[in-house]
Formats: C-alpha cells, structure tokens, sequence
C-alpha cells in the first residue's frame, strides 16, 4: 500500500476513534434525539455517514449504496463500523485508487464529510445532556487497523473540563 493510501486507512481509524467516542455510553434513547426540527437523528446521523462511506467504496466496487434505515442506534453503529471495515480493506488490496481519483478527492469529499459528522454526533451528545468529555487527540490510540467499535478509551482526557456536568470528576 502506497503512502497516501496509508494515511487514508488511518484517517478511517481516527474516524472510527472519534465516532466511538462521541457514542460511546449513550443510550439507545440518544438515538432517537431531535435537536431541532430538521436536524437529523443521531440514529439518521450514523446512517448518513455510513452512506457516504459506502459511496466511497462504489468507486472501488461498482454499484450504489443506500442503506435502509435500522430499528436501533446500536445496529446502525455496527453497519457504520462494518462499512469502514469494507472500506479500509477496499483500500489495504486495491491496485490503485479507482476510476482516476486521487486519495485528495476521496479525503477531501467523502472522508472529511463523515468526520464532520463525527463532531456533530458530539455536539448532540451535548445538547442532549450527556457530553462528551474532552481529550487531547494527538495522544489518541488511533490504530489503522481497528476499524470496528472497540476503540481505545481516551490516552490523554482533559483534566479541566469547564463544562462538566455536575459528577464529573478528572482523570488522574
């Protein structure tokens, strides 16, 4: 695997990294919470991502991709995280990049969308009442080859956390 295609694969680590962060320990209740009118579910959120992530992979495989909306945040979690599973292996056994696409076009359209989505399941996290607590990513075991839901609880939380729901207390 070429140098660009390895930098995706991690990106696609740091994404499953920083969804499972902002999921994990939320309730399947979260799943269904409407910030607003016309703000999409965190359950439609993780769908949508796992859309464009299949999108992604119709440029290695052929065909189209739009998933079926799931009954549960926790089944649609684990299609977004097969997905990224397909795709990371699309990229680990592809000869090169398909239909003339540079690793650019794909980490800056598809790739960066579904890390935008990423933040947005964190801040609803905070506008349901349940945040996320904060942490310093560059410490962050991202492993390119860890594409599923066990991802590594955070190297480097934030000790002061301003925002903290009451209860919280620091890491040591």
């Amino acid at each position: 695997m070429d140098d660009k295609r390895s930098l995706l694969k991690h990106f696609l680590a740091a994404l499953a990294y920083r969804t499972q962060k902002a999921l994990r320990g939320a309730s399947e209740e979260f799943g269904d919470f409407r910030a607003a009118e016309g703000v999409r579910t965190p359950s439609e959120l993780v769908r949508h991502m796992t859309s464009v992530l299949g999108y992604a992979r119709t440029f290695f495989i052929g065909g189209t991709y739009w998933p079926e909306p799931l009954h549960a945040l926790s089944d649609e979690i684990e299609r977004f995280h097969e997905t990224l599973e397909l795709l990371g292996h699309e990229l680990d056994t592809a000869d090169s990049m398909p239909n003339n696409l540079s690793a650019e076009q794909i980490l800056q359209g598809p790739l960066s969308d579904v890390m935008t989505h990423a933040g947005q399941l964190a801040m609803l996290r905070r506008l349901a009442g349940v945040p996320v607590p904060p942490e310093n990513f560059i410490y962050a075991k991202v492993n390119a080859e860890r594409l599923g839901k066990d991802q590594a609880e955070s190297a480097s939380p934030d000790k002061i956390w301003n925002e903290a729901p009451a209860g919280w207390t620091p890491p040591e």
